[in-house]
This record gives C-alpha cells, structure tokens and sequence, in this order.
C-alpha cells in the first residue's frame, strides 16, 4: 500500500515541476513579446496599454499555476495517506 502512496507523491512532484516550468516560460514569453514591441517603431500604444492582449503568455502562466496547485494537492495526500499507513 505505501507503494502506492509514494507513486502518487512522485506525480504530484511531477506536476509542480511542469508547472513551474509552464509558469516560468510564460513571463519569459510575455517579456521577451514586450521587449521585442518596445523596439519597433510605432507601435507606443499597444506597448504602453498593453492592448491588444497577447493570449499564449496569459495561457501558460494560468496552465501553470493549475498544474502547481494539483501537483501540491497531490504531494499532500499522498505525503497523508503515506504517514496513515
């Protein structure tokens, strides 16, 4: 039964990684768009207001935020279920 247990704690880690790696490619996407908009010219408005969005950053960023609260959700259960048994 604590085998069972541990490859649910191994899952759960799996999913804070790739969470964590979701998260951080999109700001690094979303920064590098921004960065690359601020050197042409005449594009001041949608660099200043940021209109109109841009939504793969966006994507990512919330992709990774779910998977690192299910990863951790799973972490403690399984971490739980692990010290029960």
């Amino acid at each position: 039964m604590s085998q069972d247990n541990i490859i649910l704690m191994i899952v759960g880690g799996v999913f804070i990684v790739i969470g964590l790696m979701l998260a951080i490619w999109g700001k690094r996407e979303e920064k590098s768009y921004y960065n690359n908009l601020s050197t042409r010219p005449g594009d001041t408005r949608e660099f200043m207001e940021h209109w109109p969005s841009r939504q793969q950053p966006g994507a990512l960023k919330v992709g990774g935020w779910i998977a690192l609260a299910i990863g951790v959700v799973t972490l403690f259960t399984g971490g739980f279920l692990f010290l029960l048994g």
